[in-house]
């Protein structure tokens, strides 16, 4: 699930580059069932050392729910270690594109889903993301997500999410194919899908996301911002990826707002 392959599209397994190639796989299971079963937290197999920074000395309060966190020092101590192998793909400078990340990741306080979500942003865009990394993220936002929905019962817009780990309330306003010519509901397969939202959003798979096929036009969802590409071409910024949760068909997709990465086609 890794590499670089930056003329390809999102939704196709081998295009997937090291900003989010990842992240944009499917996740089929709904975090409604995730949540409810008390299981969010439980995905990680057993840590390593971490974080890659002295916990003593700490004074962000993103670093303090770093150390706090055993999962988040251990995915802390990944970024550190994949960093050391990363080389920009568009000849940028390494050191820009890390604090870019690291300012990501401050920004969001204490705000462990946030945290989660920075990081694994990190190590996408190093190229070295380990699933259970991105299941924890998931099921972390996931959690945040529908906090977030509990408390704007009226399901009123909000802006689109501008910075990780942020969420926000909307509506579909449109589901088709990739390409946008026909209604998903009647669609095959190998048409792809899309949605576009009231706020603006989008999201778009070279697949049937089988969240958007169980969705109808008009339902309030969720969507969190979890990935923004940080290594791309100067004014590229295609690629942003949302995490999304469906209100009423209780259905989650993970999908980019374009069909190619940064520096794609």
């Amino acid at each position: 699930m890794l590499g670089w392959a930056r003329g390809r599209a999102f939704g196709n397994p081998v295009g997937l580059g090291a900003m989010m190639r990842c992240f944009v796989r499917p996740y089929l299971l709904s975090v409604f069932a995730i949540v409810s079963a008390g299981g969010f937290l439980a995905v990680s197999p057993a840590l390593a050392d971490g974080p890659s920074f002295d916990c003593g000395k700490a004074n962000l309060p993103a670093e303090k729910a770093i150390c706090a966190d055993p999962q988040l020092s251990a995915i802390d101590l990944l970024v550190s270690k994949a960093y050391k192998e990363f080389e920009p793909a568009f000849g940028g400078d390494k050191r820009k594109i890390a604090r870019g990340l690291i300012a990501d990741r401050n920004a969001c306080k204490s705000d462990t889903p946030c945290i989660a979500s920075a990081l694994d942003n990190a190590l996408q865009t190093y190229g070295n993301a380990p699933s259970w990394v991105q299941d924890y993220t998931i099921a972390l936002i996931g959690k945040k997500a529908l906090d977030a929905a509990a408390r704007n019962p009226g399901n009123k817009d909000q802006p689109l999410p501008s910075a990780i780990g942020q969420c926000a309330s909307t509506h579909i306003e449109t589901l088709t194919t990739r390409l946008g010519d026909d209604p998903l509901e009647t669609a095959t397969p190998e048409a792809g899908s899309a949605a576009t939202f009231t706020n603006g959003g989008g999201a778009v798979s070279y697949d049937r996301e089988a969240g958007l096929a169980a969705a109808k036009v008009g339902e309030p969802v969720v969507m969190c911002l979890i990935s923004i590409p940080r290594d791309c071409p100067k004014d590229d910024d295609r690629g942003r990826v949302y995490y999304s949760v469906d209100l009423v068909a209780k259905g989650s997709w993970a999908l980019p707002d374009s069909q190619h990465m940064c520096g794609g086609a």
